[in-house]
Protein backbone atom coordinates (compact mmCIF):
# COMPACT_ATOMS: atom_id res chain seq x y z
CA UNK A 1 0.00 0.00 0.00
CA UNK A 2 1.19 3.14 -1.18
CA UNK A 3 0.21 6.17 1.29
CA UNK A 4 -0.73 9.47 -0.72
CA UNK A 5 -0.48 12.57 1.87
CA UNK A 6 -3.23 14.97 1.91
CA UNK A 7 -2.74 18.34 3.09
CA UNK A 8 -5.45 19.92 1.34
CA UNK A 9 -3.37 21.09 -1.75
CA UNK A 10 -1.89 19.24 -4.98
CA UNK A 11 -2.81 17.21 -7.69
CA UNK A 12 -3.75 14.46 -5.56
CA UNK A 13 -5.83 12.36 -7.58
CA UNK A 14 -3.71 12.64 -10.47
CA UNK A 15 -0.60 11.46 -8.47
CA UNK A 16 -3.25 8.58 -7.47
CA UNK A 17 -4.20 7.67 -11.04
CA UNK A 18 -0.44 7.47 -12.16
CA UNK A 19 0.83 4.77 -9.08
CA UNK A 20 -2.63 2.98 -9.88
CA UNK A 21 -1.85 2.28 -13.51
CA UNK A 22 1.41 0.28 -12.29
CA UNK A 23 -0.78 -1.80 -10.03
CA UNK A 24 -0.30 -0.02 -7.09
CA UNK A 25 -2.94 0.05 -4.29
CA UNK A 26 -2.84 3.53 -2.54
CA UNK A 27 -4.33 5.31 0.14
CA UNK A 28 -4.96 8.65 0.61
CA UNK A 29 -4.60 9.93 4.20
CA UNK A 30 -4.24 12.71 6.86
CA UNK A 31 -4.06 9.90 9.76
CA UNK A 32 -0.37 9.47 11.13
CA UNK A 33 -1.27 6.17 12.11
CA UNK A 34 -2.28 5.27 8.39
CA UNK A 35 0.87 6.45 7.23
CA UNK A 36 3.04 4.16 9.43
CA UNK A 37 0.92 1.10 8.27
CA UNK A 38 1.98 1.47 4.83
CA UNK A 39 4.79 0.02 3.11
CA UNK A 40 5.77 3.57 0.95
CA UNK A 41 4.27 6.63 1.11
CA UNK A 42 4.30 10.18 -1.73
CA UNK A 43 3.87 13.74 -0.49
CA UNK A 44 2.93 15.89 -3.51
CA UNK A 45 2.19 19.50 -4.19
CA UNK A 46 1.44 22.69 -5.00
CA UNK A 47 1.05 26.13 -3.53
CA UNK A 48 2.19 27.76 -0.56
CA UNK A 49 5.24 26.52 1.56
CA UNK A 50 3.53 28.35 5.06
CA UNK A 51 0.46 27.09 4.25
CA UNK A 52 1.51 23.33 3.66
CA UNK A 53 3.44 23.12 6.92
CA UNK A 54 0.93 24.74 8.65
CA UNK A 55 -2.15 21.63 7.27
CA UNK A 56 0.66 19.72 8.03
CA UNK A 57 1.16 20.46 12.06
CA UNK A 58 -2.26 20.43 12.25
CA UNK A 59 -2.77 16.93 11.37
CA UNK A 60 0.65 15.83 13.03
CA UNK A 61 2.17 14.95 10.38
CA UNK A 62 5.85 16.49 10.70
CA UNK A 63 6.30 13.39 13.67
CA UNK A 64 5.41 11.09 11.41
CA UNK A 65 7.07 11.89 8.67
CA UNK A 66 10.25 11.71 10.45
CA UNK A 67 9.17 8.15 12.05
CA UNK A 68 8.69 6.77 8.61
CA UNK A 69 12.00 8.07 7.19
CA UNK A 70 14.29 6.73 10.28
CA UNK A 71 12.10 3.10 9.30
CA UNK A 72 13.86 3.45 6.22
CA UNK A 73 10.73 2.84 4.17
CA UNK A 74 10.35 4.98 0.56
CA UNK A 75 9.37 7.75 0.66
CA UNK A 76 9.01 10.68 -2.50
CA UNK A 77 8.53 14.34 -2.49
CA UNK A 78 6.88 15.87 -5.60
CA UNK A 79 7.16 19.71 -6.29
CA UNK A 80 6.46 21.38 -2.95
CA UNK A 81 6.56 18.11 -1.37
CA UNK A 82 10.09 18.08 -2.34
CA UNK A 83 10.57 21.52 -0.70
CA UNK A 84 8.74 21.00 2.35
CA UNK A 85 11.72 18.28 2.75
CA UNK A 86 14.28 21.14 2.58
CA UNK A 87 14.89 23.34 6.50
CA UNK A 88 13.46 26.44 5.26
CA UNK A 89 12.26 28.32 2.34
CA UNK A 90 13.06 31.86 0.74
CA UNK A 91 8.86 31.79 0.62
CA UNK A 92 8.10 31.22 4.24
CA UNK A 93 10.51 33.44 6.62
CA UNK A 94 11.02 32.03 9.60
CA UNK A 95 9.03 28.89 9.11
CA UNK A 96 11.00 25.37 9.68
CA UNK A 97 10.56 22.61 6.84
CA UNK A 98 10.60 19.05 7.66
CA UNK A 99 14.36 19.16 7.81
CA UNK A 100 15.17 16.01 5.92
CA UNK A 101 17.93 17.53 3.80
CA UNK A 102 19.85 20.20 5.08
CA UNK A 103 19.73 23.44 2.53
CA UNK A 104 16.90 25.65 1.66
CA UNK A 105 14.38 26.46 -0.39
CA UNK A 106 15.47 29.68 -2.84
CA UNK A 107 13.42 32.06 -5.48
CA UNK A 108 14.54 32.01 -9.10
CA UNK A 109 16.27 35.24 -9.68
CA UNK A 110 14.60 37.35 -12.45
CA UNK A 111 18.29 39.43 -12.95
CA UNK A 112 19.07 35.82 -15.11
CA UNK A 113 16.37 36.92 -17.37
CA UNK A 114 14.43 33.65 -17.25
CA UNK A 115 10.92 34.30 -16.56
CA UNK A 116 8.97 33.50 -13.41
CA UNK A 117 7.07 31.29 -12.56
CA UNK A 118 9.36 28.19 -14.33
CA UNK A 119 6.72 26.54 -16.42
CA UNK A 120 6.92 23.91 -19.26
CA UNK A 121 9.22 21.16 -20.18
CA UNK A 122 12.96 21.05 -19.04
CA UNK A 123 16.11 19.01 -19.84
CA UNK A 124 17.25 16.26 -16.92
CA UNK A 125 21.05 16.07 -16.44
CA UNK A 126 21.45 12.91 -14.38
CA UNK A 127 24.31 12.70 -11.90
CA UNK A 128 23.05 9.85 -10.06
CA UNK A 129 23.15 7.13 -12.36
CA UNK A 130 22.96 4.62 -9.30
CA UNK A 131 19.66 6.27 -8.22
CA UNK A 132 16.64 3.50 -8.81
CA UNK A 133 14.02 6.55 -8.86
CA UNK A 134 16.15 7.26 -12.22
CA UNK A 135 16.99 3.36 -13.65
CA UNK A 136 15.78 3.67 -17.68
CA UNK A 137 15.55 7.33 -17.76
CA UNK A 138 17.90 8.70 -20.96
CA UNK A 139 19.80 11.59 -20.23
CA UNK A 140 18.06 15.10 -21.33
CA UNK A 141 15.04 13.11 -20.78
CA UNK A 142 12.00 16.17 -21.12
CA UNK A 143 9.89 16.33 -17.73
CA UNK A 144 7.26 19.35 -16.56
CA UNK A 145 7.74 21.78 -14.07
CA UNK A 146 5.73 24.38 -12.41
CA UNK A 147 7.41 26.55 -9.84
CA UNK A 148 8.90 29.99 -8.73
CA UNK A 149 10.85 27.76 -6.04
CA UNK A 150 14.27 25.60 -6.08
CA UNK A 151 15.98 23.36 -3.75
CA UNK A 152 19.59 24.57 -2.95
CA UNK A 153 20.70 21.56 -0.70
CA UNK A 154 24.28 22.08 1.18
CA UNK A 155 24.98 18.09 0.37
CA UNK A 156 25.67 17.64 -3.16
CA UNK A 157 25.86 14.12 -3.15
CA UNK A 158 22.71 13.69 -2.59
CA UNK A 159 21.57 15.71 -5.83
CA UNK A 160 20.78 12.79 -8.32
CA UNK A 161 19.63 14.99 -11.44
CA UNK A 162 20.16 19.05 -12.20
CA UNK A 163 18.23 21.39 -14.50
CA UNK A 164 19.07 24.25 -16.45
CA UNK A 165 16.69 27.24 -15.78
CA UNK A 166 18.74 30.72 -15.67
CA UNK A 167 21.10 28.84 -13.13
CA UNK A 168 22.06 25.29 -11.79
CA UNK A 169 19.66 23.50 -9.82
CA UNK A 170 18.47 20.64 -8.44
CA UNK A 171 15.41 18.60 -9.77
CA UNK A 172 15.87 15.60 -8.28
CA UNK A 173 17.37 14.53 -4.64
CA UNK A 174 18.21 11.09 -2.97
CA UNK A 175 19.43 9.92 0.11
CA UNK A 176 18.15 6.04 1.13
CA UNK A 177 14.69 5.66 1.61
CA UNK A 178 13.75 9.25 0.70
CA UNK A 179 13.47 10.88 -2.80
CA UNK A 180 12.43 13.96 -4.40
CA UNK A 181 11.58 15.64 -7.82
CA UNK A 182 10.85 19.03 -8.57
CA UNK A 183 8.96 17.97 -11.79
CA UNK A 184 5.40 16.66 -11.55
CA UNK A 185 6.08 13.35 -13.30
CA UNK A 186 2.58 12.75 -13.34
CA UNK A 187 2.41 15.47 -15.94
CA UNK A 188 6.02 14.30 -17.68
CA UNK A 189 4.90 11.65 -20.09
CA UNK A 190 6.68 8.40 -20.46
CA UNK A 191 9.79 9.54 -18.66
CA UNK A 192 7.83 10.65 -15.47
CA UNK A 193 5.66 7.32 -15.98
CA UNK A 194 9.00 5.34 -15.68
CA UNK A 195 9.78 7.30 -12.64
CA UNK A 196 6.79 6.53 -10.69
CA UNK A 197 6.77 3.10 -12.37
CA UNK A 198 10.62 2.77 -10.74
CA UNK A 199 9.14 4.08 -7.11
CA UNK A 200 6.24 1.53 -7.43
CA UNK A 201 8.37 -1.37 -7.78
CA UNK A 202 11.71 -0.52 -5.41
CA UNK A 203 11.87 -3.01 -2.53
Amino acid sequence: MIAIIDYGMGNIHSVQKALEYFGAQTLITTKPDELAACEKAVLPGVGAFSDAMMELTKQGLPAAVSAYVKNKRPLLGICLGMQLFFSESQEAPGVRGLKIFEGAVRRFDPATGVKIPHIGWNELRIERRDCPLLEGVPESSRVYFCHSYYPDNRKKQERAASCEYGIDFTSVVWRENVYGVQFHPEKSQSTGLRILKNFVTLC
